[in-house]
């Protein structure tokens, strides 16, 4: 089934340390903005709240984010299919937090594609979004990752972090448009070989892709739980 998408994706505002892996056991995280992009616009749409002097604010205001849940509802209704590469395991999870809108963020996230959502359903890992970028001729930036965001938007750089959340959205927006049409999502290991995950009826919602059987990790030593993404759920 080809969807009509649009990409989402938010930067987080609490500053931790780079090595930091759960981000989510330091919650609350904050939200400084968000960004989304549709299959039919050229540019992205960027959303964060502001300051009595117009400039952007520390982080979104919880009005201004339940009006960022209304936009994305209003999305669906008009028949787009917000994808993500983690928005299960993360960017709703914390937009239901922030915004206060946990209901509307739980139909969201469950009629939503999340493209490591439904690669982890089916291999038992999950597959960064740089791994995949390279495998379409696409990179994110060497220099800049959501780690290193909260920092640059305390700073004063927002327009750093803007560009670079709207990147986010474009090559989510181009790995799930090409694989697809190709009805395959590949992905560039850490040893330079190209893999793939076969998705012959196209990408599956958060809610289809729970219905996959749970795939064979007896060669992990530690295979992440279903739970690890969907516990906030409920």
């Amino acid at each position: 089934m080809n969807h009509k998408y649009i990409a989402f994706d938010i930067e987080t505002a609490k500053i931790l340390p780079k090595d930091v892996e759960d981000l989510l056991a330091h919650r609350p995280l904050g939200i400084t903005c968000a960004a989304t992009l549709a299959a039919d616009q050229g540019e992205a749409r960027l959303f964060y709240s502001k300051s009595a002097d117009d400039s952007p604010s520390a982080r979104m205001n919880r009005d201004d984010l339940s009006k960022f849940v209304d936009f994305l509802l209003a999305r669906t209704d008009e028949g787009y299919t917000i994808v993500t590469l983690n928005g299960l395991g993360f960017d709703f999870d914390v937009l239901a937090e922030e915004s206060g809108r946990q209901d509307d963020c739980k139909r969201l996230a469950l009629g939503h594609v999340d493209m490591m959502f439904h690669v982890f359903c089916g291999k038992g890992f999950g597959v960064g979004l740089n791994a995949a970028a390279k495998a379409i001729g696409l990179s994110k930036p060497a220099d800049m990752d959501g780690s290193i965001a909260p920092q640059l938007w305390q700073d004063g750089k927002h327009d750093r972090v803007l560009d670079y959340v709207a990147q986010d959205c474009k090559i989510t927006l181009a790995v799930a448009v090409a694989s697809e049409k190709q009805r395959a999502f590949r992905w560039i290991t850490k040893r330079g070989t190209t893999a793939g995950f076969d998705i012959p009826s196209g990408w599956l919602t958060v809610r289809d892709a729970m219905k996959l059987p749970l795939p064979d990790t007896s060669w992990m030593d530690n295979p992440w739980p279903r739970s690890k993404f969907t516990l906030w759920l409920g």
